[in-house]
C-alpha cells in the first residue's frame, strides 16, 4: 500500500527533514507516527498525499510512483486518500451536510449519490443531527467529526491524520478515536501522527517512531515511548 525505501526530504533552506526513511505499510493496518517536535513527523506525513515530493529515494502510493507523478494527476490521486488536519480547515460559510458533500460535488458525482453518502457518514460520526448546522455553531469535537466526515465520505483507501485529537479535551478525544477504529475496522489504512501518549498506549496499534528524520522504532502494538 505505501513503500518508501531511502526517503529523503531536504527544502530549499538547507533544512533536511527526512534523511533515508525505509518503512513499508500494508493495507488495511493502523499506525501511529511519534516523535518530539521538529522530528520529520509532519514531513512525513506530507508526502503521503504530496503537499511535498521526495528529494531523493523511491515512494509508492498504492502503485503510483510519487517521484514521477504529474501535478495534474495528484487531485486523482488524493481521491483516495482522506486527509484530516489539527485546525479542521472546515469552510466556515457552509453547513455541515455542505462541507461534508463539497468533497463529492468535486468529483462530480451524481446528487442522489451525494446525499446518500453524506448521510450515511453524518450517521457514522453521529452529526446527522447537525447537517443543517455552521462550523461556528459546533463544539471543537463535533468540527473535528466533520472534517473526518469530509475525508472518508469518499470512502478512500487511505487515512492521513496529522494530529487530530491535538486540540481537543481527553473525552472528546476517546470520542474521535473510536470512530477511527471503526473507519479501520471497515478496512481503511490509517496513520496517524500524533503526540498523545494516553490514546497511543491504551490502544496499542503500530508505532513508528521519527527522530532527527530517521525511524527510530518499529513496532507492533508499540507504545509511545517519550515523556512529556
Amino acid at each position: 500500500m505505501i513503500i518508501m525505501k531511502d526517503v529523503q526530504k531536504k527544502y530549499r533552506n538547507g533544512v533536511t527533514a527526512l534523511n533515508g526513511i525505509t518503512v513499508n505499510i500494508e493495507k488495511g493496518e493502523f499506525v501511529y507516527i511519534v516523535g518530539p517536535s521538529g522530528a520529520g513527523k509532519s514531513t512525513f506525513i506530507k508526502l503521503m498525499y504530496r503537499e511535498v515530493k521526495p528529494s531523493k529515494g523511491t515512494l509508492l502510493i498504492d502503485g503510483t510512483d510519487m517521484n514521477h507523478l504529474k501535478e495534474r494527476h495528484v487531485p486523482y490521486l488524493r481521491r483516495n486518500i482522506g486527509v484530516i488536519f489539527q485546525d479542521f480547515k472546515l469552510l466556515p460559510k457552509l453547513t455541515v451536510y455542505e462541507n461534508v458533500a463539497f468533497a463529492l460535488e468535486v468529483i462530480e458525482e451524481s446528487s442522489r449519490k451525494v446525499r446518500k453518502q453524506v448521510l450515511d457518514v453524518l450517521d457514522l460520526v453521529g452529526l446527522k443531527n447537525k447537517a443543517r448546522s455552521t462550523p461556528s455553531e459546533l463544539s471543537g469535537g463535533e468540527q473535528q467529526r466533520v472534517s473526518i466526515a469530509r475525508a472518508i465520505v469518499n470512502k478512500p483507501k487511505i487515512v492521513i491524520a496529522d494530529e487530530p485529537t491535538g486540540n481537543l479535551d481527553p473525552e472528546t478525544s476517546w470520542g474521535i478515536m473510536r470512530i477511527f477504529e471503526e473507519i479501520n475496522f471497515q478496512g481503511t489504512t490509517i496513520i496517524m501522527a500524533t503526540h498523545s501518549k494516553e490514546i497511543v498506549n491504551a490502544m496499542k496499534k503500530r508505532v513508528i517512531a521519527i527522530e532527527n528524520g530517521l525511524i527510530v522504532r518499529d513496532e507492533d502494538r508499540g507504545d509511545y515511548g517519550y515523556e512529556i
